[in-house]
């Protein structure tokens, strides 16, 4: 049996800790969701005697009109998740290139597709940065290249001058770019940083984003990718169930698309809060590692299993031992409001 090992897993959590859960597992807007969205959604379970639109065709709208692209460049999925298991799936890489450490679900997709993964490391001597040096790896062997900015679970921003010359040479050499964005919203400087209007230039590039990480609501799912080749989106749209966006997260994400500050204001919060809590750790003893995101990877050599100690008490943090790159004393904790981030500094002054 397939076992849990993202974040946010609260059904294994309640097992061990019965009271209230001080979640920092899961990297979500601190803010919470709008209560636009939430009313949105309630109101839309009404209509789940009818189905929903398979094609997304009013959120694909409001999406292509934030985000600047056609709603032809738009494809919404199931979160983003789904939208990488289509990809693979559709796209049948034989061999595909990935950082190390990184989101495990463009691993896991490639290889569920059959597919050989070829890791680039990074290294924690360089803040986990991307350099030059991955253009060495792409080469005529590797047929997709997968990047997160920022980096789940460092928190880094891939340089932008870095990037194009990424979208260059696999322009050259045909190779597919896989670029997750899901969290640039609420890490600085913000979704202006995106390639979104790289599309026409770099037909190569696909970019992933969502709304689970921006407006809170990880529970209703709701991602979608951008880009500019025609082809590949028919062939994603083909390798999909029917109707994989419910009713409730479409309206949902319309709601949201409503809010366009929302995001805005976390992000202002989180720089604050990231800075406090990136001292705490330190002054803890502890190695954090400098994010530009809403979380924060820190390392915990010679303490045990962290983890486990701080749910005994109630606070759950996400473990990286699955990533690769990260060994055991890898850990990631949210960015949250200041009151919960003191209690979680608390419980972790008093475990360590």
């Amino acid at each position: 049996m397939k076992t849990y090992t993202h974040g946010g897993d609260l059904v294994g959590a309640r097992a061990v800790w019965q009271g209230e859960l001080l979640d920092f597992s899961a990297n979500l807007n601190p803010l919470g969701m709008p209560e636009s969205v939430r009313r949105a959604a309630a109101e839309a379970v009404r209509e789940a005697v009818h189905y929903p639109d398979s094609l997304c065709r009013e959120l694909s709208a409001a999406i292509a009109r934030r985000d600047g692209v056609t709603p032809e460049q738009v494809l919404c999925g199931n979160g983003a998740a789904d939208l990488i298991f289509r990809l693979a799936f559709s796209q049948r890489p034989r061999r595909a290139l990935v950082t190390a450490p990184t989101f495990s679900e463009y691993q896991d997709a490639v290889q569920a597709a059959g597919g050989e993964v070829v890791y680039h490391r990074l290294s924690p001597e360089n803040q986990f940065d991307l350099t030059e040096d991955v253009l060495d790896d792409l080469d005529e062997g590797v047929d997709m290249a997968f990047f997160c900015t920022p980096n789940n679970p460092t928190g880094r921003i891939i340089d932008p001058t870095l990037m194009e010359g990424i979208l260059s040479r696999c322009r050259e050499k045909k190779i597919r770019v896989v670029v997750d964005e899901c969290f640039l919203s609420l890490a600085d400087p913000g979704e202006g940083a995106g390639f979104a209007g790289k599309l026409a230039e770099f037909p190569n590039l696909l970019l992933l984003r969502a709304f689970t990480k921006s407006y809170a609501m990880p529970g209703l799912r709701l991602g979608y990718c951008l880009s500019g080749d025609e082809t590949l989106m028919d062939q994603l749209s083909c390798c999909a169930q029917p109707w994989s966006v419910s009713g409730p997260a479409q309206a949902a994400g319309l709601a949201a698309l409503r809010e366009p500050l929302h995001p805005v204001l976390a992000r202002e919060l989180i720089a604050v809060e990231r800075a406090w809590l990136t001292g705490q750790l330190r002054d803890m003893g502890l190695r954090p590692f400098p994010s530009l995101a809403n979380y924060i990877l820190f390392q915990a050599p010679g303490r045990g299993d962290l983890k486990a100690r701080l749910l005994e008490r109630g606070a759950l943090i996400r473990s990286c031992t699955n990533y690769v790159g990260l060994g055991e004393d890898y850990y990631r904790v949210a960015v949250r409001l200041r009151p919960e981030n003191e209690r979680l500094v608390k419980v972790m002054r008093e475990v360590l």
